[in-house]
């Protein structure tokens, strides 16, 4: 017994059956859902909710545009430090600010920009199921291959060939984990096997039934079934979260599918060890092995949107704290200077010291005295414009934030 969607977003008992796949070299494959209806409701009625008043909050233009750039930048850096990645998240965002089609000179910086132009390519397949109101995604062979060509592509490894399976030769393993997280798994082996997989993972996944899905169950299990098979040499992280924010996006969520990537590395060890706890479980023949799982994802989906909640009302609050101060300017309560200091406080994170080390700061005073700039200063506390909070380094914050 597994679970069906209904149109409340309440999800019911429903019978379906295994899809089960013999391999030639690695036994038989079992596809199921296998979810327990009374532990995933309750998580699940949480997760619309959060994601009903999210959707309530009326989100400008502009707002819009830079929640959706902080989104991508802190994915980017989580789905590619999970896998190895290198660069901080300012040296990502950084890297993201210059011209869409630079070229990338280092390998450190092409994955980066690859993981970019994949995420281009899922909001396109995205855009495409929306537009022809299919409603939920029928996954495509050439949707994986072409996410996973585009994260590779130029990547050096002895193996991997952007776009195509592994196929390992008898006696040559590809093992995923380790002890730490739950033991190491022996991925399927020969190019005949992964190929069966996927194509009995597609009917699975795309057949009438699991269409009906939630789609916050039925992404989940695409990135864990999608994991098991492991079909590539490198990149199969990376490309298995995306496929999960495919079908979210598909569904009508926008910024919490790709932001599930930092939250995946913020949880990185009970990530990677949920994993083989359903593995595991499956092997048992247990009735539900994806539950953990599952309440994983749904614990993270809502810790997301409600974080994407509260930014919205950050920056709201940002926006109407501009406009107070620009009527102050008008009114001559306050001076120039204050004004461009005020406007500029979000790009520095509040902090007085970032402040100070700017160069348009220091040309604000560059013909002043040191009173003028505390005089200034001052002047904003008494107003109640900011605040300075005295801890391990000194902040300028904004009252109410």
């Amino acid at each position: 017994m597994d679970i069906k969607h209904d149109i409340n977003g309440d999800i019911k008992e429903a019978t379906y059956p295994e899809q089960r796949v013999q391999t030639h070299r690695s036994g038989y494959f079992v596809f199921n859902v296998g979810i327990n209806v009374e532990t995933i409701q309750s998580l699940l009625d949480r997760v619309n909710d959060a994601q009903e008043r999210f959707c309530s909050v009326p989100v400008l233009p502009d707002i819009a545009t830079r929640l959706d750039k902080e989104v991508i930048v802190s994915s980017i850096f989580g789905t590619n430090t999970i896998e190895g990645g290198t660069l901080s998240q300012e040296e990502t965002a950084a890297l993201l600010d210059l011209e869409e089609n630079a070229e990338a000179k280092e390998e450190k910086e092409r994955r980066v920009t690859n993981i970019r132009d994949a995420y281009g390519i899922a909001e396109n397949f995205a855009k495409a199921v929306v537009t022809d109101g299919a409603g939920a995604i029928h996954l495509k062979e050439f949707m994986i291959t072409d996410l996973h060509a585009t994260i590779t592509d130029g990547l050096i490894h002895p193996r991997n060939v952007p776009g195509q399976y592994r196929d390992n030769e008898k006696g040559d393993l590809t093992r995923v984990g380790d002890e730490e997280h739950g033991g190491v798994y022996v991925a399927p082996k020969c190019l005949d096997d992964i190929q069966l997989l996927v194509k009995g993972f597609l009917d699975w996944i795309n057949s009438d039934e699991i269409r009906v899905l939630n789609p916050l169950i039925r992404a989940p299990l695409v990135h864990y079934y999608f994991e098991r098979i492991h079909p590539f040499w490198d990149g199969n992280g990376r490309v298995g979260r995306v496929l999960e924010a495919l079908v979210l996006k598909c569904s009508g969520f926008k910024y919490a599918p790709f932001a599930m990537s930092r939250y995946y590395l913020e949880h990185i060890d009970e990530y990677f060890t949920l994993f083989n706890v359903a593995r595991k479980a499956a092997e048992k023949h247990e009735t539900y092995p994806n539950t953990a799982f599952v309440e994983f994802f749904l614990g993270g989906m809502r810790e997301v949107i409600n974080k994407l909640h509260n930014r919205v009302n950050t920056m709201v609050t940002g926006l109407l704290f501009q406009v107070q101060v620009n009527d102050m300017f008008q009114s001559k309560t306050i001076n120039m200077r204050q004004l461009t200091i005020l406007n500029n406080l979000f790009a520095v994170d509040y902090d007085l010291n970032k402040l100070q080390s700017q160069p348009w700061y220091k040309g604000l005073y560059s013909k002043l005295t040191p009173r003028t700039q505390h005089r200034d200063l001052v002047q904003m506390i008494e107003l109640d414009l900011i605040q300075v909070a005295k801890g391990k380094k000194i902040k300028l914050v904004l009252p109410g934030l």
